[in-house]
C-alpha cells in the first residue's frame, strides 16, 4: 500500500508518498497555509484530491498540542487558528480515508525509536529545531505524551531570570529559527533578515561575526541541554529540525557540553554528560513518524475497511 504523509510546518508543508517498504515514492513542498483554517484544510484537501486514486491513508505531523488518538487538536502552534478542533472528523467529512495527526516532534521521535537514532533506547529526549522547539520525551522505549497531550512543549520554557509575560522570554525565540537569525544579526550589526540557509553558507565560508552569532545560539542552545539532563537523566539527547546536520553547528554544541561537563565535573555535581546525538532522518523524520503512527492506529481502528469507534 502508499500511504500520503505531511509535514505541516510554520514556513512549509513537506509532503511524501511511502509504501510499506518505507521507501519514498515521491517528496516535495509548498508554502506553509498560515492566513486561516480555510486556507488550512484546503492545502491538505487539495493533497487528497491530487492522489486519492492511489493512497490508503494520510498521516499528518504539525505542531501544538494535539491527542493523537482521536486527532484532536488543542491548539497548533504557529497556526494560531488552530485551537479546540477535532482534525480529523472535520478532514473525514470530505476524506473517506484512515488521518492520523500526531504533534510534530513526538512523530520525529517516532521514527527515530523505530528505525533511527534511538533504536533500543529506553529513556530519551528529543529536541527539534524549527519555527519553534519541538520535543519529546521517551520514557521505558515509549513516546511520552502527557497527561493534557503536551508532554514535551520546550517552546514554552521560561528563559528569563525572573516570571514575566514576554514572549520573547520563551525558549522558543531563543534557539528558535527567529533566535538563529537574532544572533546573527546581532552579531553583524544589521536588522538585514537572513535564510537558515544563506546563514550557514557564510559560516562555512567563515564570516567570523556570523561564525559569532551561531557560538552565542548553541552557548544558550547547550545550557537548555544540560537542564533537561538534570531534570530527566536521559541515556541520551537527539537533536533534530532542518539545521541540526550542520557540521559548525554540532562543532559548536560539543565545544560548549564539553565546557558545561568540565564546570560539573570540577565541583563535583552529580550530573552526568549528555550524550547529544544528532537524528538519523533528518528533514524525514517527522513523515516518517507520521506514518509509524498512521499505521499503528490503522490496525486499532480499522478492520476491512470498517472504522472502529476511536475512544
Amino acid at each position: 500500500m502508499i500511504y500520503l504523509t505531511l509535514d505541516i510546518g510554520g514556513s512549509a508543508i513537506k509532503y511524501g508518498l511511502i509504501d510499506d517498504s518505507m521507501t519514498f515514492l515521491e517528496k516535495g513542498s509548498i508554502p506553509a497555509p498560515t492566513e486561516n483554517k480555510e486556507q488550512f484544510l484546503d492545502s491538505i484537501y487539495s493533497f487528497y484530491e491530487k492522489y486519492k486514486g492511489s493512497i490508503s491513508g494520510i498521516g499528518i505531523s504539525m505542531p501544538g498540542v494535539i491527542n493523537p488518538e482521536i486527532g484532536f487538536a488543542k491548539t497548533g502552534g504557529a497556526f494560531s487558528f488552530i485551537k479546540d478542533m477535532n482534525l480529523v472528523e472535520i478532514l473525514q467529512e470530505r476524506i473517506p480515508l484512515p488521518i492520523t495527526i500526531g504533534n510534530d516532534a513526538k512523530c520525529a521521535a517516532y521514527a527515530e525509536l523505530g528505525f533511527g537514532c534511538l533504536k533500543g533506547i529506553s529513556d530519551a529526549v528529543m529536541i527539534v529545531l524549527g519555527t519553534g522547539i519541538g520535543g519529546c520525551l521517551i520514557i521505558d522505549g515509549k513516546v511520552h505524551i502527557g497527561k493534557s497531550y503536551a508532554s514535551g512543549e520546550f517552546s514554552c520554557v521560561s528563559t528569563a531570570k525572573y516570571c514575566t509575560q514576554s514572549e520573547e522570554d520563551e525558549w522558543c525565540h531563543e534557539n528558535g529559527s527567529s533566535g538563529l537569525l537574532k544572533s546573527v544579526q546581532k552579531s553583524l550589526n544589521t536588522t538585514q533578515q537572513y535564510t537558515g540557509k544563506e546563514i550557514f553558507e557564510m559560516a562555512n565560508r567563515d564570516n567570523p561575526q556570523v561564525l559569532k552569532g551561531i557560538d552565542d545560539f548553541c552557548n544558550k542552545l547547550v545550557r537548555q541541554i544540560f537542564n533537561l539532563q538534570a531534570i530527566f537523566d536521559p541515556e541520551m539527547i537527539a537533536i533534530g529540525g532542518g539545521i541540526s546536520k550542520q557540521p559548525i553547528l554540532r562543532k559548536y554544541i560539543n565545544k560548549y557540553i564539553e565546557k558545561m561537563n568540565s564546570y560539573y565535573q570540577n565541583h563535583d555535581y552529580p550530573l552526568n554528560r549528555p550524550k547529544v546525538v544528532i537524528c538519523q532522518h533528518g528533514n524525514d523524520a517527522n513523515l516518517i513518524g507520521a506514518l509509524f503512527q498512521l499505521k499503528n492506529m490503522m490496525k486499532l481502528y480499522y478492520k476491512d475497511d470498517t472504522v472502529l469507534e476511536r475512544k
